[in-house]
């Protein structure tokens, strides 16, 4: 049996407590969302941020249906047969958008190994979309690793959107037991092959509290510096279901702060690092 899998359920501290969103634009936004049932990773993720990231003009969507082919042990999100491709969603999506009035968009979805092109050709029609209906949004992917083909990774460069990110998730030695069709070298060349493909801004993020040891964080900072990523993400791994992985300890804000101060020493043109720091937190700011 994992290691992992016979921790003790531990207690939620105090700092993990989340306020709840409030503001005019959070209520319009949410009132939107309601009335045109629009597709929200904000909403059917239950971000603790959202309020913020609503007040700024920010909102994540997902495309590619809610059912993904892998079956990552920290995930929420189903896992089967995916439904087939709706060939109108990048223009589904870019209504939400111009309807929300978002300034910035983070664009994800599910892994789709069932397609041949990984689900790019609408990966790339959605930024497309979106730049028709709204030319002053600006876009951050955060796409899924295609399974390494570049093929697939090149539609998503060929329309530029201003951030591209894929998450490393996890350490070296996490990586088969929490995301198990994933490879952690594989990652990081996608990363790397985004980079040198002259993407401006590239970013991931990493998920503590899964038994990694410091000293496996700072390698990681180190791997994703070497990849040559300029934005990195920090939060606090969070368990879905009691089906997930379990966790094994909640990060204090200090470990936090003294991970910030190492990446930016890295050289890392931005960290947000803090227990709930979510992939998209703070997305817009990282543009400059």
């Amino acid at each position: 049996m994992s290691e992992n899998l016979t921790v003790p359920r531990q207690k939620k501290p105090e700092w993990l407590r989340v306020k709840l969103p409030v503001g005019k634009k959070y209520k319009d936004l949410r009132g939107l969302v309601d009335k045109y049932k629009l597709n929200t990773i904000c909403t059917s993720g239950s971000c603790p941020n959202m309020g913020e990231c609503w007040g700024e003009g920010t909102a994540t969507f997902m495309i590619l249906g809610n059912i993904c082919t892998r079956s990552c042990g920290f995930c929420g999100v189903k896992t089967g047969k995916p439904e087939s491709v709706e060939w109108d969603e990048p223009e589904k999506v870019a209504r939400s958008i111009h309807l929300m009035k978002i300034k910035h968009a983070v664009i994800t979805s599910v892994d789709r190994d069932d397609l041949r092109d990984g689900g790019s050709i609408i990966w790339a029609e959605t930024v497309e979309a979106i730049r028709r209906s709204n030319p002053e949004t600006t876009l951050e992917t955060l796409i899924p690793d295609f399974r390494g083909i570049r093929r697939n990774i090149d539609r998503i460069v060929d329309v530029a959107p201003e951030v591209i990110s894929h998450n490393l998730e996890t350490v070296r030695r996490l990586t088969r037991e929490v995301r198990i069709q994933a490879k952690y070298d594989r990652s990081l060349e996608v990363l790397e092959y985004i980079k040198d493909s002259g993407q401006p801004r590239t970013k991931s993020g990493i998920m503590l509290g899964l038994g990694e040891r410091e000293e496996e964080v700072i390698e990681t900072l180190h791997d994703l510096k070497k990849a040559k990523v300029d934005i990195v993400t920090i939060g606090q791994y969070l368990q879905p279901s009691k089906k997930h992985l379990p966790v094994h300890e909640f990060i204090p804000p200090e470990q936090f702060e003294k991970y910030k101060r190492i990446g930016l020493e890295l050289g890392f043109r931005y960290v947000e690092s803090g227990a709930l720091v979510r992939s998209s937190y703070r997305a817009e700011k990282h543009l400059v």
